[in-house]
């Protein structure tokens, strides 16, 4: 596979932060009407279908060889299934902006796997900029007005942390043997299935949804899900695990002024400095080494 260079990449890891900043509020709407599985099981539903779709408009074969359904089947169970019981979960629990520094941990955690398991070699640059990031994400969020906090949605929310940074690792090798689009369909399509049990478990079945939740469950299945997998393993393939994930930061960013425009929630000074320093860090986490 060829490489890309990584400038496209990193406006396509500013554009995914974009989308999946968005998802807190979406996911705030729907899981009003959804229960947390059952709310999975539907977006990953949609984006199977989408998928294909995608591949057929690209010309981009789907087929994969049978020895690596095991590992296509543990990555989109790590990084489908149990990430979003983790998350849907800890939403319910916790505000968006509880939620969000919690998610802000993902870079910390990875350049961490990455040093200890790989013995990577990290530039001083890279290592500054994950730390700068990660403490905008901190700064941003401090003064947030949080509800009342769940000792049970900060588990959940780390443990969805955990979940994404296995779900990175795991896909590493699979984008160097197979076209982008088909990793992300064969993970997205597995980690349906895996949302099925869950889902039979909440015992919600077929329910009749109002419109904007209905919405804001398309938009989860094709933008968040099928879109932005796709494009997060193709900013993966380039930029590495360490550096993708530093794009991990924005989503805070995005989510706390998406609040402010469409909910009226008021950005104090320190969460605008906190955001310059999330963009900041980024840029020097993933500048050329």
């Amino acid at each position: 596979m060829g490489r890309r260079k990584p400038g496209a990449e990193v406006a396509l890891g500013v554009g995914v932060a974009f989308i999946w900043g968005l998802t807190f509020l979406s996911i705030k709407v729907a899981v009003v009407e959804l229960k947390p599985m059952t709310l999975a099981l539907s977006r990953f539903v949609i984006a199977s279908a989408v998928l294909p779709l995608i591949a057929l408009i690209r010309k981009t074969s789907l087929s994969v060889k049978a020895r690596d359904l095991p590992l296509l089947f543990a990555s989109g169970f790590i990084g489908v299934t149990l990430y979003f019981f983790f998350e849907n979960n800890g939403i319910m629990r916790l505000s968006a902006s509880e939620s969000s520094i919690i998610v802000g941990t993902i870079p910390v955690l990875t350049l961490l796997v990455d040093m200890v398991f790989y013995r990577m070699r990290t530039s001083k640059s890279i290592i500054l900029g994950i730390l700068l990031s990660f403490g905008g994400v901190a700064v941003m969020v401090a003064k947030s007005e949080a509800a009342s906090s769940s000792s049970g949605g900060y588990l959940f929310m780390i443990g969805a942390a955990v979940a994404w940074v296995t779900y990175t690792f795991l896909t590493k090798p699979l984008g160097l043997k197979y076209p982008l689009l088909s990793v992300t369909f064969w993970q997205i399509f597995f980690g349906m299935l895996g949302c099925l049990p869950f889902a039979l478990l909440e015992g919600q079945g077929f329910v009749r949804v109002s419109t904007p939740v209905l919405l804001n469950v398309l938009f989860l299945g094709v933008l968040a899900s099928a879109v932005g997998y796709w494009l997060w393993v193709m900013v993966l393939d380039t930029l590495g695990a360490s550096r993708s994930s530093v794009f991990i930061n924005l989503i805070p960013v995005v989510s706390v002024a998406a609040s402010f425009v469409l909910l009226g929630e008021r950005l104090a000074p320190p969460q605008l400095a906190g955001g310059a320093a999330t963009v900041i860090g980024v840029y020097l986490a993933t500048r050329s080494s």
